[in-house]
């Protein structure tokens, strides 16, 4: 893959405001958070811990191991498996976009620091695609190493040489918390930063496991997926999209499902509904502009397509998006 579709995907994400916290924890400990609207991460710069989802299998991260999770899934974060936990409220309260905090707790065990971040962005903006992405993405040390910049930002953001965290601890607040000129924004953008490039190394490093992954190399149905993403207002058929993916349509058909878990036509469809409801929401376009942006001849069509696939109809969209 030329990078070109991943670049459509995360262009729309452009984040407006970011929450990241340091963290020096002293073994036994845990905490649970709930579902976020953010994507979040954690980077563990020095010592271990370990990841639970529900259903799934826990997930040691290392020192220099990241765990994304696209779309803010609840999971629990600890030093083992199966410890007590706490509510990530009673840790953290608030987290609102734009601030920075640091926590400790004492314990009689290892140390882990890590540094923690939820990334707030429009959820109008995330394509399909980006929705189906798996709720968490791990990389290791050497998926983080694929992208030297990676691993270099997430050192300085997590506060420096990995090795000196025994002796600075919490006490490197003050390089990150002094609310000096541009903090904010500083901070924003070297998240957006490492959030791009960690789905970048996910992609070239998980792809065998994540048929999403997959999907986003695949030479052919990856070229199918660009077409819905940035040309979706073209009339669009099964067979024009094999066609574009240079490949038979039963084939593609087939391979669209296997990787993407849904009907080509389906995620279409998808894509003008995201499109759709952002144009709603950030707009003051009429209805009928709007029905022409995303492949619609007609304005009633339209208005029943928007009503079957998010239960309103686009003026009731709008003006809930207004309140």
């Amino acid at each position: 893959m030329d990078g070109d579709l991943l670049s459509e995907l995360l262009a729309p994400l452009r984040l407006r405001g970011v929450f990241h916290s340091r963290w020096t924890a002293r073994a036994p400990w845990g905490v649970a958070g709930e579902r976020e609207s953010c994507a979040l991460l954690h980077y563990v710069r020095e010592g271990c811990c370990v990841v639970e989802l529900p259903g799934a299998d826990p997930v040691r991260l290392g020192a220099g191991e990241l765990a994304v999770f696209p779309h803010g899934a609840a999971h629990r974060l600890a030093d083992a498996p199966g410890r007590a936990v706490v509510p990530l409220e009673s840790v953290l309260p608030g987290r609102e976009p734009g601030s920075a905090r640091t926590v400790s707790i004492d314990g009689p065990g290892p140390l882990t620091t890590m540094l923690c971040g939820g990334l707030h962005y429009s959820a109008a903006a995330a394509a399909p695609l980006y929705r189906a992405l798996p709720q968490v993405l791990v990389l290791d040390r050497a998926a983080v190493a694929s992208e030297p910049l990676l691993g270099d930002l997430l050192g300085r953001l997590a506060g420096g040489d990995a090795g000196a965290a025994g002796e600075r601890g919490a006490g490197a607040a003050g390089e990150w918390g002094d609310g000096g000129p541009g903090v904010e924004i500083v901070a924003l953008r070297a998240f957006e930063l490492a959030f791009v490039l960690a789905l970048r190394a996910a992609l070239a490093n998980l792809a065998r496991d994540e048929p999403v992954l997959r999907a986003l190399r695949h030479p052919a149905v990856g070229a199918a997926l660009l077409a819905v993403q940035t040309r979706f207002a073209e009339p669009w058929t099964v067979e024009r999209l094999a066609a574009e993916a240079g490949m038979s349509r039963s084939a593609f058909a087939a391979a669209f499902r296997a990787l993407i878990g849904e009907a080509p036509m389906r995620h279409l469809t998808a894509r003008r509904m995201q499109e759709a409801a952002r144009l709603l929401a950030e707009t003051s376009l009429p209805h009928s502009a709007i029905a022409l942006r995303v492949g619609f001849h007609s304005t009633v069509g339209f208005h029943l397509a928007f009503k079957q696939w998010h239960g309103f109809t686009p003026g009731e969209y709008r003006r809930g998006a207004e309140v």
